[in-house]
């Protein structure tokens, strides 16, 4: 039965609507504006990269909106929407820019809910010369650029939990939130490039998280972590999660201290993943072999794989510096800093659906 009138949600463009979120508009506005000061004031340069691309990226698990060029000849070249510059920025670091970032706009099909939107706002950027660890002073400062560009108390918000990134950021390795869960991770990695879900799966039904047959052990990682651990980091301070598995890092550097975890870390805020950072791997052998690794892993999974992206295979040939990249989620930060409760109330135009 069709809802009555006085029932049906307005569209979003409607004004009550529109002027329901146009404070927190008003503060994304003066957040990106901080950004940019602060990428200016460090001497970066801002690029901008084509979101149509050979490969859209090929982590296993996101989906790309695809399309075909049509050439002059006639012929047709499939392409994807990127979802992430990170192939095209590399290759500019490549070509010897050594610090940029980019707001960019990229797309992940299948995505919708309260944090996620099928097309979004990345901030991602690049240090030639750096490593992982020196992007978590970039990070804090820019918490704090954009809770002070947002106003009120500087602080950042998600219901009811509460981070001010003026604390001292926690930093944990991942095997070590695994531990505070009664998990030894590392027991689970005898060959770290070939963990054994039985023993995660194991270990993970011994705490009480569910498993299934035919888990994989990426599969039983992300339960424990979203239903164990993600929720609690982030506040009151925020929170780095690094050293992770090196199965799970397929653009980082193994860690020369430790070969089976890589230089690789995520923040979260509020119990919210807010960016993902990588020490970039530079070897082409090396990335080509995970690039091929990831691609059978989709197919399986899904039925389908994206191509590589030879030119940058060649750009890493060619010769990658020691670098350091992290992509952050621009709408997200934006809901941090407003306390929003979905990112359509930070977004000016959602998309339709």
């Amino acid at each position: 039965m069709p809802k009555p009138p006085s029932a049906v949600t307005p569209p979003w463009w409607h004004p009550e609507r529109l002027a329901a979120r146009r404070p927190r508009l008003m503060a994304r506005g003066r957040i990106l504006a901080a950004l940019r000061h602060w990428f200016a004031q460090a001497e970066f340069v801002e690029v901008e990269t084509p979101a149509l691309q050979v490969s859209p990226g090929l982590e296993p698990h996101l989906h790309a909106f695809s399309t075909e060029l049509a050439a002059p000849d006639g012929s047709r070249l499939p392409l994807h929407l990127h979802t992430s510059p990170e192939f095209a920025m590399k290759k500019l670091l490549a070509g010897g820019e050594p610090q940029i970032f980019q707001f960019a706009r990229v797309f992940r099909n299948g995505e919708r809910s309260a944090t996620h939107h099928p097309e979004f706002t990345m901030l991602e950027w690049y240090r030639a010369g750096s490593r992982v660890d020196d992007l978590i002073g970039d990070c804090m400062a820019l918490l704090r650029e954009a809770a002070r560009a947002a106003g009120g108390d500087g602080l950042l918000r998600r219901g009811e939990l509460v981070c001010d990134p003026g604390l001292a950021a926690e930093i944990v390795p991942v095997a070590t939130a695994f531990d505070r869960v009664g998990i030894d991770l590392m027991a689970t990695m005898p060959n770290p490039l070939a963990p054994d879900a039985a023993l995660l799966a194991r270990a993970a039904a011994a705490i009480g998280v569910r498993t299934d047959p035919g888990d994989r052990w990426d599969d039983v990682f992300f339960r424990v972590f979203l239903e164990r651990i993600e929720p609690y980091l982030g506040s009151p301070a925020p929170t780095f999660i690094t050293a992770w598995p090196v199965s799970m890092a397929a653009l980082a550097r193994p860690d020369p201290a430790d070969p089976r975890v890589a230089q690789r870390f995520e923040l979260y805020v509020c119990g919210l993943e807010l960016a993902n950072a990588f020490g970039e791997l530079t070897d082409p052998v090396e990335q080509r072999r995970r690039f091929d690794t990831d691609r059978a892993t989709a197919q399986g999974l899904y039925g389908r794989s994206y191509p590589v992206d030879e030119e940058f295979i060649a750009a890493l040939a060619h010769g990658l510096p020691e670098s350091a990249g992290i992509a952050l989620g621009v709408d997200r930060l934006a809901m941090l800093a407003t306390g929003a409760e979905t990112i359509d109330d930070v977004l000016w135009a959602p998309v339709a659906g």
